[in-house]
């Protein structure tokens, strides 16, 4: 596996235009955030976007975060 060097996330305005959450998926009885390191994943979570985006009648938008930054390494 190769190194993390960016990220994506599916973002959804919260409760005003000024407040967003990261976008969530239930996997069995977890809420899995929408996020990934790879165009691949991003691609497979785009019908999940589009569902959660209707039933919502809220946009989702896709999110590129790309400086690293490792802030702490935990053992």
């Amino acid at each position: 596996m190769s190194r993390i060097k960016e990220m994506f996330a599916f973002v959804a305005e919260d409760s005003g235009p000024d407040d967003e959450g990261i976008t969530a998926m239930l996997v069995g009885h977890a809420w899995i955030p929408m996020v990934g390191a790879d165009m691949a994943r991003v691609n497979s979570l785009r019908p999940v976007a589009a569902k959660i985006a209707r039933r919502t009648g809220k946009p989702v938008k896709i999110l590129r975060f790309g400086q690293r930054e490792e802030l702490e390494v935990i053992q």
